[in-house]
């Protein structure tokens, strides 16, 4: 599975097949049309949405933001939909989490809730997180997502593989990652995502089948335009 179809599932495949199939049933019925006519659909697609060049990072809020493996200093800022990916190293960390599963709709809502649930027992336990907080997608299908949402933790708590009937104890993903940015409503994401993939494609990237979102400020609304998110590509 693509870095494509695990983020969109099989929704906008469906309808590109949909869409090839009447072509090629209008050409079927006018052999009359020259080839060059029978070779291209009526209309040209859209471009996806541009992938900027990344700019020097903001002082504020990048170096809370990003793993330190990453060196956040060295990486790109937001710029637009998404910046220009740069390729990074993820340490694995502790990671205190909950596994949890919702429609595209609700998704950063459950993330949120998740994310609570998570600080809570983190709380019971004394202890603080060591990173802004991240979800795991790990499974998506043309309805929604699975995904691990919590904090990562300075240590792992000695010998205990969870704090809570809910909140387990497991390590974020490691290794070779792309980092880009969407700055804006997380109801906009999906345009990032788009500009993600075309890069991908374009550069002949090959990514794994799961990406990370590290949200890098506090925000409770998906309409808020403030939202920035630092969006982690796992390569293969």
């Amino acid at each position: 599975m693509s870095f494509r179809l695990i983020r969109f599932a099989a929704a906008s495949f469906i309808a590109a097949a949909a869409a090839a199939v009447a072509w090629g049933s209008f050409a079927q019925d006018n052999p009359a049309m020259p080839p060059a006519a029978q070779a291209a659909p009526p209309s040209a697609p859209a471009a996806p949405p541009a992938v900027n060049p990344a700019e020097p990072p903001a002082s504020a809020t990048p170096a809370p933001a990003a793993p330190e493996a990453a060196k956040p200093g060295e990486t790109a800022a937001p710029s637009g939909e998404a910046s220009t990916g740069e390729t990074v190293d993820l340490p694995a960390r502790p990671f205190a989490y909950i596994e949890g599963k919702a429609d595209r709709d609700e998704i950063y809502s459950a993330i949120l809730g998740s994310l609570s649930l998570v600080k809570r027992d983190m709380d019971k336990a004394n202890l603080a997180p060591a990173g802004r907080p991240l979800a795991v997608f790990v499974e998506s299908d043309d309805t929604g997502f699975k995904y691990h949402a919590g904090y990562p933790l300075a240590s792992a708590p000695e010998g205990k593989t969870s704090l809570s009937d809910a909140v387990k104890i497991g390590e974020t993903p490691s290794g070779k990652a792309m980092r880009f940015e969407h700055q804006g409503a997380y109801s906009d994401i999906d345009a990032t995502y788009d500009a993600i993939t075309a890069y991908l494609d374009e550069k002949g990237v090959d990514a794994q089948d799961s990406f990370v979102e590290e949200y890098a400020n506090d925000v409770k609304d998906p309409d808020d335009p403030t939202l920035q998110v630092n969006i982690y590509v796992l390569l293969k």
